[in-house]
């Protein structure tokens, strides 16, 4: 069999062909993928949250479902219905589009919380698996536009990482033109490994050591963005788990199987920001979210990293 790494790094170099300069936010949601967590993708219009999301599918051989969420929208237009048929007289369920195996939410409700948590979902009092892997990405944009709403903390926290993809650099906007001269090359795209693979590496991941120094730093962080003075709300437990599975991940995309500080310093902000709540006050000093996880890292302190038990500097 692969070695996990390199399915991990031959999905991100897969994706790198869609979405140009931009490895570190493509091995940020592949973390996602490999920690069997899901992604909320904030950006402006026109980065290419869509494209990441297709891509992502398209390179781990994965079902790929989409849904324009709007006001009218139902839950069992998410989740799907049962339907009588004469022929049989029997009930039928027409599965919604949350049964793929990674959905991209345009603007994120409810009705997708089950399914996000608990990776089941309950139609007519029967509950259906969803099929493994599964991965919600869903976009938001950062900026207030017409007919769209930001999440509320329910549904942000549910979401194990934010990924931002940012404007291109100049060389890399030109490159993006050149490859969509004649067709976009995300329909171009391969899988290179396939859904049954991804369920092994995400389980490689969960083998990835982490020394209770590092558990402990990692409580100290999310416990200090609940004191910090500029929070209005800290992030929850689910944050600590997040930054704890996370880690794994990164360490194993590193080529490592143990878990460093520097794994989750520079998974802080992704994991935490968008769970950290900036208190009125501090937000007319414009103080964010990102300054306040960046500040709770400066005072707490960092631990030295054990490798299975043995110090390794």
């Amino acid at each position: 069999m692969e070695d996990p790494r390199s399915v991990a790094e031959r999905i991100v170099a897969n994706i790198e062909k869609v979405i140009v300069g931009k490895q570190e936010e493509l091995r940020l949601a592949v973390t996602a993928l490999l920690c069997q967590g899901h992604a909320l993708i904030e950006d402006v219009p026109g980065v290419g949250k869509t494209m990441l999301a297709r891509s992502l599918a398209r390179s781990s051989g994965a079902s790929f479902k989409r849904i324009q969420f709007t006001p009218d929208l139902l839950p069992s237009d998410v989740t799907g219905v049962s339907i009588y048929n004469q022929k049989t007289n029997e009930f039928e369920f027409r599965a919604g589009p949350i049964m793929a195996q990674i959905v991209l939410a345009d603007k994120t409700q409810s009705a997708l919380l089950e399914a996000m948590e608990e990776r089941q979902v309950t139609v007519d009092g029967i509950t259906r698996k969803v099929p493994a892997p599964f991965m919600v990405m869903a976009t938001q944009n950062p900026i207030e536009y017409e007919g769209t709403f930001p999440l509320p903390e329910a549904q942000l926290d549910r979401f194990l990482v934010r990924v931002r993809l940012g404007y291109p650099s100049p060389t890399d906007e030109v490159i993006i033109m050149d490859r969509q001269q004649m067709v976009h090359p995300v329909d171009d795209l391969e899988a290179i490994t396939d859904p049954n693979e991804i369920v092994r590496v995400q389980q490689a991941v969960k083998a990835i050591y982490v020394d209770p120094l590092i558990k402990q730093y990692i409580v100290s962080l999310v416990e200090m963005t609940r004191r910090h003075e500029a929070s209005y709300l800290g992030a929850s437990p689910r944050g600590s788990l997040a930054l704890y599975r996370t880690s794994q991940a990164l360490a194993l995309l590193h080529g490592r199987d143990f878990v460093i500080p520097d794994d989750i310093k520079s998974l802080a902000f992704a994991t935490l920001g968008h769970r950290v709540i900036v208190s009125p006050a501090a937000r007319v000093k414009s103080i964010t979210a990102e300054t306040i996880v960046n500040e709770c890292m400066s005072r707490v302190p960092v631990p030295g990293a054990r490798v299975r038990g043995a110090y390794s500097g």
